[in-house]
């Protein structure tokens, strides 16, 4: 059987005995309001705006008002007008993830953008929106996982199943970096996810940064930057569905989302749209409620799957304590600070080490891992602290042992700090690199 038979054959099955209709009240921006069918939705379900020319428009219900329910269209709402038919849809919105959907890009609806023709559904139907695991179910975050970029793998290691964000203002090789852990990490799946991404930089991604070996073991999910607050919303959860599919199945899988600020900036207009009150720089209420509900649903599962995360964060005017980067930093297991000013001296991956944590470090290094890393770290603070002075040539040789030490490592360290992006490195070869650099075996 073709697959456009057998999702044929599946959407059949899953349709309701019924219909129910009704109409459209009023229409004010993005937001519409529906009368006569209050008593059959209930907020998050979808219905389908009809227009006079028998456009279609999805929408999704996001509060009530005066005995109507007031929902917010996935699209554009040319054709609609008062009066227009209003179809109730499903209560739930689901997915179903197959083995197909490996080396495919597809639309916040599990649809696919890339033209390769339909995809295999999976017989089993994920929620879009579904709570994490039971905190007490889930299994321990435990085993080193390779990310292919030696000044993580060394100074910010991750273990399977952490949760790390990647905080970076624009233009300084967020998008890159991403591409290298997409690249290079040694996860058995990869789901990414491009929420509120730049149009013209999908194709760009797909073909040069990602790559074909790269491209066959992901899923890419993708809303672009003008496509409704909605659907930008829903690639999030499409992306966190896919990922929690691929470890249901026992793989560890590396998520990457890009970014969590635009996931927040739909969700400020969904709920000023439907009338929240502004609260910290414009974000409503609810915006700090979905941010948990969203990462937590990374992390290891209830058997053998890991999901492994990065959620990129987009910092505004370079304001690391915003409110979107205070949020996530407090939910997630460390972070990863790209700064403006190592990018400006062209060192790239721009990553501030002092400023990048791992939670689960030092538990997860030997001790004489640690200590080489301790022995760096100490240095790189130490020169950090002496900078100014050094630059201006106030400070004289001699005058301190651990300064001169400092000096001495410095173009070693940043040498080993850099990394191109057609360059991976392991673990081990990490280790070894650093450990080199003081003429010592690594272990």
């Amino acid at each position: 059987m073709s697959s456009s038979l057998s999702n044929l054959t599946g959407d059949i099955d899953r349709l309701s005995d019924g219909r129910i209709y009704g109409k459209v009240r009023a229409i004010q921006g993005m937001l519409v309001e529906i009368g006569g069918v209050q008593a059959f939705l209930s907020v998050g379900d979808r219905c389908t705006l009809i227009g006079r020319r028998d456009e279609r428009v999805a929408c999704e219900v996001v509060g009530f008002r005066d005995d109507r329910a007031l929902a917010m269209p996935f699209g554009a709402l040319d054709g609609i007008g008062l009066g227009s038919a209003v179809e109730v849809g499903e209560s739930n919105s689901v997915a179903y993830p197959s083995e197909a959907w490996l080396g495919r890009v597809i639309n916040a609806f599990g649809e696919p953008l890339d033209g390769k023709g339909p995809i295999d559904r999976g017989g089993v139907g994920y929620p879009v929106k579904r709570a994490a695991p039971p905190a007490h179910a889930r299994g321990r975050v435990d085993g080193k996982i390779d990310l292919g970029v030696k000044s993580l793998n060394a100074f910010v290691t991750c273990c399977r199943g952490q949760r790390m964000g990647v905080f970076s203002a624009s233009g300084v090789g967020k998008s890159i970096l991403m591409s290298m852990l997409a690249r290079y990490s040694q996860a058995d799946v990869i789901v990414i996810g491009l929420v509120g991404e730049r149009g013209r930089e999908v194709k760009e991604f797909v073909e040069e940064d990602l790559g074909a070996e790269g491209l066959a073991r992901s899923v890419l999910v993708v809303a672009t930057s003008d496509e409704s607050p909605l659907m930008r919303r829903q690639a999030a959860y499409m992306t966190m569905t896919v990922a929690e599919y691929f470890r249901d199945q026992g793989r560890d899988v590396l998520c990457l989302m890009d970014s969590v600020t635009r996931f927040a900036m739909a969700q400020r207009e969904i709920g000023l749209s439907a009338g929240e009150p502004p609260a910290s720089k414009g974000y409503t209420p609810t915006v700090f409620a979905e941010l948990p509900k969203l990462l937590e649903r990374a992390g290891p599962g209830t058997g053998e799957g890991t999901i492994t995360a990065m959620f990129a964060v987009l910092v505004e005017g370079d304001d690391h304590n915003e409110p979107i980067s205070d949020a996530v930093r407090g939910i997630v297991d460390g972070h990863i600070v790209l700064d403006r000013a190592i990018a400006q001296r062209n060192r790239y991956p721009a990553i501030n080490i002092l400023r990048s944590v791992s939670r689960t470090m030092p538990d997860c290094n030997t001790e004489d891992q640690n200590t080489l890393i301790n022995h760096a770290r100490s240095l790189m603070v130490t020169y950090e602290d002496m900078a100014e002075l050094i630059r201006l040539g106030a400070y004289r040789s001699g005058s301190d042992a651990a300064v001169d030490e400092a000096i001495h490592y410095h173009e070693s360290l940043e040498s080993f700090l850099a990394q191109g992006k057609n360059e991976a490195y392991t673990l081990d070869q990490s280790y070894d690199l650093l450990a080199s650099i003081f003429g010592e075996q690594s272990s």
